[in-house]
């Protein structure tokens, strides 16, 4: 059913296609697509079960150990942290570089060291799992700090096709990968401007 008023990420049109804004401010970090609704179901749930722990404490509280109620308090806290950082998982962009958000690690690439951004046919972990798949991925090979041209990490796997967020959703990889690619094309040649005017 659509809704009777327009916000300012949507087109006129109907059209879901993500678009940058003009008045979008490139310092500020940013994640080139939306959230994927595995992705967002499953924090909605993980939420939804800390709720019923929050609960759960309260009654504690009230009818027995204030210790007990203290360590489900505890406990409901850390499942809001893992859900809201769950959200965050992806790729971010700015001007300042490329930035590789895991659950527990955070890994920022300066555009003057991402070497190659290319969609690649190859095996792909299943939902961030063990398991693995056939399916594409946008691999970034980053350059050494030290040599302008020799690869300083192996390559990394920023998006694919059987990810949280583009699972069953092969148009919305596409453009992910394509407005990523773009950036990068377009702050490379940004700072190499840099480099010569200084």
């Amino acid at each position: 059913m659509p809704l009777p008023f327009l916000t300012a990420d949507r087109a006129f049109d109907g059209e879901t296609e993500d678009v940058v804004l003009p008045h979008h401010d490139r310092q500020r970090w940013r994640r080139p697509y939306r959230p994927g609704p595995w992705r967002v179901g499953l924090a909605a749930l993980v939420l939804l079960l800390a709720s019923f722990v929050l609960v759960a404490a309260m009654i504690i509280a009230a009818t027995t150990s204030v210790t007990a109620a203290w360590i489900w308090f505890g406990l409901a806290v850390l499942m809001i942290a893992a859900a809201l950082r769950g959200l965050r998982i992806g790729v971010w962009v700015s001007s300042a570089g490329l930035r590789h958000v895991a659950f527990l690690t955070t890994r920022t690439t300066p555009w003057a060291r991402v070497g190659t951004l290319r969609v690649v046919q190859q095996p792909v972990r299943w939902m961030g799992l063990p398991r693995t798949v056939q399916g594409q991925g946008l691999v970034l090979e980053a350059r050494s700090g030290r040599s302008a041209g020799a690869p300083a990490d192996g390559p990394v796997v920023l998006l694919s096709t059987h990810g949280a967020d583009f699972l069953n959703r092969p148009a919305a990889f596409d453009r992910a990968s394509d407005t990523v690619e773009a950036w990068a094309d377009e702050y490379r040649m940004v700072s190499a401007a840099r480099r010569r005017a200084g």
